[in-house]
């Protein structure tokens, strides 16, 4: 075989190989576009599913954020409506004591000797038990404070007293009637305590 013939030979061979290596690097290309191209939508079906789930709790701490909301202002207006006497009321205590005090200024014994002053008095004693009616029918009473045990909460102490008749910490006078508004302390009883007398004293050592 002449020179050239191989020559032409071997350059065909090289040709053939050639082809055959782009042959199957176009055919390994396509494959991986394909692939590509079938994860392309997975992938993106995954993100929105992650949005989705990110939104969705998003709209859901909103929603428990706009219900404790709406709960904590229903409370404020119930709270505002049942108190809304409370600022009234506590100017209408001096009323009521100097009435109470208008009714103690008459001793007992002077009671009946005028007709006019029995008359006054019949009349403030009225207009007191009226204003106290009406403090009930508001829930606004008075507290409990003349033979209780001494509560802070409620009572105001004035003085302590020494009473060997009544147990130490007993409220044994009142100095000025206390009263709550539902479950507020409009103003405390301001009291005299019982600490007990000297003599029990030195009979608890």
């Amino acid at each position: 075989m002449s020179e050239e013939k191989q020559a032409a030979q071997q350059a065909a061979e090289e040709n053939a190989r050639s082809q055959q290596t782009q042959d199957a690097q176009a055919a390994q290309d396509a494959q991986q576009q394909s692939a590509d191209s079938a994860s392309e939508p997975a992938d993106e079906l995954e993100q929105l599913r992650q949005e989705n789930a990110e939104l969705k709790d998003k709209y859901l701490r909103a929603l428990a954020d706009l219900e404790q909301l709406r709960r904590r202002l229903l409370q404020e207006k119930q709270e505002a409506v049942k108190y809304a006497a409370a600022d009234f009321a506590r100017d209408m205590l001096t009323v009521c004591d100097n009435l109470s005090r208008a009714i103690e200024a008459v001793p007992e014994e002077r009671k009946g000797e005028h007709e006019l002053l029995d008359t006054l008095l019949t009349g403030v004693d009225m207009t007191l038990k009226d204003m106290l009616a009406t403090f009930e029918r508001h829930n606004i009473r008075k507290i409990p404070a003349h033979g209780e045990k001494f509560d802070p909460n409620v009572h105001e102490a004035m003085f302590e007293v020494e009473t060997p008749d009544a147990e130490s910490g007993t409220v044994v006078q009142v100095i000025q009637e206390g009263y709550i508004h539902h479950d507020r302390v409009l103003r405390p009883a301001r009291v005299g305590v019982s600490k007990g007398s000297a003599k029990n004293g030195e009979g608890g050592q």
